[in-house]
């Protein structure tokens, strides 16, 4: 099993970052590169406790399916998604969220591991685990740089 950790500061309220986080719009516009696209689920709002989603992304040159539910919600400290279908033997994301005099402190805890047995490790450890935190670095970049801009206003509504 590969974990990778990363913890963001973001110059924002709390509960912006956690719906930016929740968001299929913006997910979208972070993994651009992969030009990753909902081919089946919630595609508007925020996504909410037992949804499921499908991407479609291209990866390694290859177009991949992965199909995530959330799996838990505590508004707005904490939210996880797990794979239920998809390349990955298994995949579980943790999104943590806590108050700092006014900003927020997001942390990611990402579970995975490969298939295919040794060789599956092989690529893992040479190839898809900074791959993956690469990749959840840019979704984190993208979300600060919404919440921390008026450009949040684009992609949800806080009540």
């Amino acid at each position: 099993m590969s974990l990778i950790e990363l913890e963001t500061k973001i110059y924002a309220p709390i509960e912006r970052c956690f719906k930016l986080s929740l968001s299929p719009n913006l997910h979208v516009i972070s993994a651009g590169k992969t030009k990753e696209k909902i081919i089946k689920g919630w595609t508007e709002g925020v996504f909410e406790l037992g949804d499921e989603v499908t991407w479609r992304g291209k990866h390694f040159g290859v177009s991949q399916d992965m199909t995530v539910k959330i799996t838990e919600l505590k508004f707005p400290e904490y939210f996880s998604d797990e794979m239920i279908k998809g390349n990955f033997k298994s995949m579980r994301h943790e999104h943590y969220f806590s108050n700092e005099n006014g900003n927020t402190i997001m942390k990611d805890i990402f579970r995975f591991e490969s298939p295919f047995g040794i060789f599956g490790k092989s690529f893992n450890k040479i190839f898809l685990k900074n791959y993956m935190r690469n990749f959840l670095v840019e979704r984190n970049k993208i979300i600060k740089e919404y919440a921390e801009s008026d450009k949040w206003k684009e992609i949800i509504k806080l009540e």
